[in-house]
């Protein structure tokens, strides 16, 4: 039987574990009365030791961009079994963002995936899973791809 939570954000990346993430906090989320949302973060320390320019600015847009996309898809994906998805795009560091806003809708479970779409992103994103089960004051379930 699959414990049953009030409200559930999951972070999403993009990736192929973001994805089962997702999928994991649907299930969740259709075995009760649960609110769920899903968290984008744009990391802004990505790029911060390059000068401020033109570049950086199309880095940063290119990353919102995505990240509107992953989470258009996922309240898609939500909507196509039942589920109503709140969704929210941050920017900073994406470990602090997701537990702050895990406190600001009184979350308490948050889903984050095992690692990101590449191997660079696997280091970044398995810092940012470790990060959540290490500070965050709700319960916090990591899903392997």
């Amino acid at each position: 039987m699959i414990p049953v939570f009030a409200n559930i954000l999951v972070a999403l990346d993009g990736s192929p574990a973001g994805q089962k993430a997702l999928d994991r906090a649907v299930e969740m989320a259709r075995a009760g009365e649960t609110k769920l949302h899903a968290a984008y973060v744009v990391e802004t320390g990505l790029f911060s030791s390059l000068p401020t320019d033109n570049t950086v600015e199309i880095m940063y847009n290119v990353l919102q961009k995505e990240g509107e996309a992953v989470l258009d898809k996922a309240k898609t994906d939500a909507a196509a079994h039942g589920i109503t998805l709140s969704t929210h795009l941050k920017f900073g560091h994406a470990g602090s963002e997701v537990i702050a806003l895990a406190d600001k809708v009184k979350a308490d479970l948050i889903i984050v995936g095992s690692h990101g779409k590449s191997q660079t992103d696997r280091l970044l994103i398995g810092s940012v899973s470790t990060f959540i089960v290490t500070h965050s004051r709700v319960s916090t379930m990591v899903v392997r791809s």
